[in-house]
């Protein structure tokens, strides 16, 4: 199995209107929705890729706040801190140099400092350097270091911060995992099972509570051998909330599943078979394929369900339907109550990570294309039809694929689907995305 790097998770906290949209938007560039146009998924803007001289990270945005009271906009802010504790390797506080070091900010920062986490203080909105330094030391009353000044309205002073933000980086980031076992990553909205799975699968009842009042733990690895191999489970189950509001457990469980699927080999999403695929289910699913992982569908609790000799297939069809673009996903119907077919999950596992890191030789992905193309003709537009000239694989996780044409405009996405289902009637590719990268190329 071919060793992956890490990708480190830089959180942004801050009170509301400080500029954390801004900030986020202008690092982020243009690629900022979590899909384009497939239909289904959100376009919230909870994080991003960022690529920084020649390295990358992912930015995750902990969560609007919305200005109802101090004591509201405290809460929430603790809660944003929180959930950057847990999933971040460095943590950016964003502050207003116009508004000022306020109560609120004392606090949070105080919860930052001690969660031994690397903090990094940045000083928003400092338009005019000379003008605003003396009100940016201002901001080392916090305790936490030395402010670091930008005008991300005006993209003043972002080289110098995220030069600071990778002294942060861990050793590690960046460098090669040693550790070899399978990553698989439950994934899932709350109460479908996914403790339930994992302890199944383990055998034992882990505790899941921490002494954070009121959260549970972060995500727990948990090392599982099945038949000889060892796999290491992630767990983003237990976000388990007294009086609170719905969207921001839902943010906190998008922030959650973005770091558990980031490091996953195999992301496995847990379906609740009694309420059928939901909104949210969608979300987590378009997280995993945006990220191009291995995925397979667990419909957990399928014995509570009255069936007759239909029900596997319609609720297949409703899978299908409602997360129509990953069709690549493989489809298991479990119960981690009674156990069903739960074993069955490691198998295939093995089988949609062996897909996943999948090589296919240039001459046969040749010949594949040509006999496709000999079948369906290429589109045409104005009288120049498209002429695919050439098919490589570039890379694995997941398989990536560049084909050559004489123009890329004329490559329209359905033609580019027809290919890759002529790869797949070939060669599989079960519970993996295929990347496919078009090129344009000068007729010799």
């Amino acid at each position: 199995m071919a060793k992956k790097k890490k990708k480190p998770i830089v959180a942004v906290v801050g009170r509301p209107n400080v500029g954390k949209s801004t900030l986020f938007n202008c690092l982020a560039g243009e690629r900022i929705s979590i899909v384009k146009d497939t239909p289904g998924i959100t376009r919230d803007r909870i994080y991003a890729d960022i690529n920084w001289l020649d390295k990358s990270f992912t930015m995750i945005d902990t969560g609007g706040i919305e200005p109802d009271s101090k004591d509201i906009i405290l809460s929430q802010m603790r809660e944003q801190a929180e959930i950057a504790i847990f999933t971040a390797d460095v943590i950016i506080f964003l502050v207003d140099v116009k508004q000022g070091l306020v109560d609120a900010d004392a606090k949070v920062a105080d919860m930052l400092r001690r969660s031994k986490k690397p903090v990094l203080l940045v000083v928003n909105k400092v338009d005019n350097f000379d003008k605003y330094m003396p009100d940016v030391y201002e901001f080392y009353n916090l305790g936490i270091g030395e402010p670091i000044p930008v005008s991300a309205a005006n993209r003043l002073g972002l080289g110098d911060m995220l030069d600071k933000v990778m002294e942060f980086f861990p050793e590690d980031a960046f460098t090669e995992e040693e550790d070899e076992r399978p990553k698989v990553a439950i994934v899932g909205k709350p109460n479908v099972g996914k403790s339930s799975i994992i302890n199944k699968l383990v055998g034992e009842n882990r505790v899941i509570v921490s002494d954070i009042a009121g959260t549970t733990r972060d995500a727990v690895d948990t090392e599982v051998t099945y038949d000889g191999k060892e796999y290491v489970l992630i767990d983003t189950a237990g976000v388990r909330r007294k009086n609170k509001i719905k969207e921001e457990l839902e943010h906190f469980m998008i922030v959650r599943t973005v770091s558990a699927v980031e490091r996953a080999d195999v992301v496995v999403l847990v379906i609740d078979a009694t309420e059928g695929v939901t909104d949210q289910d969608t979300k987590i699913a378009g997280i995993a394929h945006e990220r191009g992982k291995a995925v397979i569908i667990a419909v957990n609790k399928w014995d509570a369900i009255e069936k007759d000799d239909k029900t596997t297939n319609r609720f297949t069809e409703n899978i299908r339907d409602m997360l129509a673009f990953m069709p690549y996903a493989e489809i298991m119907f479990i119960s981690a109550k009674t156990g069903q077919r739960l074993p069955k999950l490691f198998g295939l596992i093995d089988v949609v990570m062996e897909n996943h890191a999948m090589r296919v030789a240039t001459g046969v992905l040749n010949e594949i294309m040509m006999e496709a193309v000999a079948m369906q003709q290429p589109p045409s537009d104005k009288g120049k039809r498209l002429k695919l000239f050439y098919i490589t694989q570039v890379s694995v996780k997941p398989p990536t694929f560049v084909i050559f044409v004489n123009d890329k405009e004329l490559m329209h996405f359905s033609y580019t689907r027809y290919i890759e289902n002529r790869i797949r009637d070939a060669f599989g590719f079960r519970g993996t995305p295929l990347h496919f990268i078009i090129r344009e190329r000068k007729e010799d």
